[in-house]
């Protein structure tokens, strides 16, 4: 195995182990939640920590990063994630809300540093297979869809109070990639006199079109996966459906989401990222129609598998289309900048989800998607037949 596959090997591994985490948290931080919450609207404090935790560590995470190398940054995440479980754990045990929310706190800095594996994989790759990389470690995920909803699930009685087994799971699922990173290599980047002089303002970079229509994709396939997903735990309790049956939504919808992710990369190579980024889009739109076609378990699992595709291919394409818009000595500055839009908008979505789905109710929640949709459309649209979307499609 050559040294550039086995250290996407390894981030894919890496990547696989956090991914357990973030879903085991998505699956049952809501339901842990509304245990614990003094009313049912604060039943996704939980998840919405996760992503605070995520929006305030991304920033520090890419900068840090850049000074120290990404291993010491990605081993630190993956310890903080270790004792988020094990801070989560506790909460269960005292029936402590608050105690819960700074261990699922913690798992979101640990994500914080790992949402930076799908860009070291396209730093220790070259040019032809940068794209199959990204995919590849996303593609890490296929593992978390299998497993993480069965932890969750069977963690969930194992010990009392419910759930603390399940966040003793992520603990232990941390700790693994803690091992797994210590074999991670990525070079340091060496910038040149001239690659230094020529940095531009944080401004310029974010301000480029096609800087600006990556991250909107982006935002809008996280931002709506997120809140759909957030919600949908409850929703499918509110509309009769068991833990079981949740859980096994929840799993589809994981697998939509990294499934693909062995193929996208060849898609974007094939057919141009621009347009897998529109494809993105109507697959989500799919997502609203079939959660509007019901409440049965066909339904809510159609729309949810959807909904899994359709981020990946925005997702994947997002970050794809942005890493075209830096050079090595800005991409500390143009990632964060980045991510922590994506997490404030995640962020948004997980806090929001409670009070809506209790407000409005599944299906209007997903009409609302609508809107957003088409604006992110207009957006990929209007690039493609711009002079840039021009000379991305060549």
């Amino acid at each position: 195995m050559q040294p550039m596959h086995r250290q996407v090997f390894l981030l894919a591994t890496a990547q696989a182990l956090f991914q357990i985490v973030s879903v085991l948290v998505m699956t049952i931080g809501g339901l842990a939640g509304s245990i614990l919450a003094p009313s049912p609207e604060w039943a996704t404090a939980p998840i919405a920590a996760m992503f605070l935790g995520t929006a305030v560590s991304t920033v520090p995470a890419s900068m840090w990063m850049t000074r120290v190398g990404r291993k010491i940054g990605f081993v630190t995440g993956a310890s903080l994630g270790t004792l988020g479980g094990l801070v989560a754990a506790g909460g269960m045990m005292t029936s402590s809300i608050t105690l819960l929310c700074v261990g699922t706190f913690l798992a979101g800095c640990y994500q914080g540093f790992a949402q930076f594996y799908r860009f070291a994989a396209g730093e220790v790759s070259d040019d032809g297979f940068r794209p199959r990389a990204i995919s590849l470690v996303l593609a890490g995920g296929v593992v978390a869809a299998l497993v993480g909803p069965l932890l969750a699930r069977w963690g969930g009685e194992l010990l009392q109070p419910t759930y603390t087994a399940s966040f003793l799971f992520l603990s232990v699922a941390s700790a693994l990639a803690v091992g797994v990173l210590l074999g991670v290599n990525v070079p340091q980047s060496v910038d040149t006199a001239d690659e230094r002089a020529a940095v531009r303002p944080l401004r310029e970079i974010v301000l480029q079109p096609t800087y600006l229509v990556a991250l909107f994709g982006a935002v809008t396939g996280y931002g709506i996966m997120i809140l759909a997903m957030t919600a949908t735990p409850l929703a499918m309790v509110h509309h009769q459906h068991d833990l079981a049956a949740t859980s096994t939504g929840i799993q589809l919808h994981v697998l939509g989401m990294f499934l693909p992710s062995f193929f996208t990369g060849s898609l974007i190579a094939r057919f141009g990222v621009l347009q897998v980024m529109l494809t993105g889009i109507t697959l989500l739109t799919g997502h609203v129609l079939f959660s509007l076609s019901g409440t049965g378990f066909y339904s809510f699992t159609a729309a949810l598998i959807l909904l899994g595709v359709g981020w990946n291919f925005l997702y994947i394409g997002g970050t794809n289309l942005l890493t075209r818009t830096y050079t090595t000595a800005e991409k500390g500055k143009a990632q964060a900048a980045n991510d922590l839009t994506i997490f404030i908008v995640g962020l948004a979505a997980s806090l929001s989800a409670g009070v809506l789905q209790n407000t409005m109710g599944w299906q209007a929640l997903n009409m609302w998607l609508l809107p957003w949709l088409g604006m992110a459309a207009a957006a990929i649209l209007w690039l493609r037949i711009s002079p840039k979307g021009v000379a991305i499609r060549v």
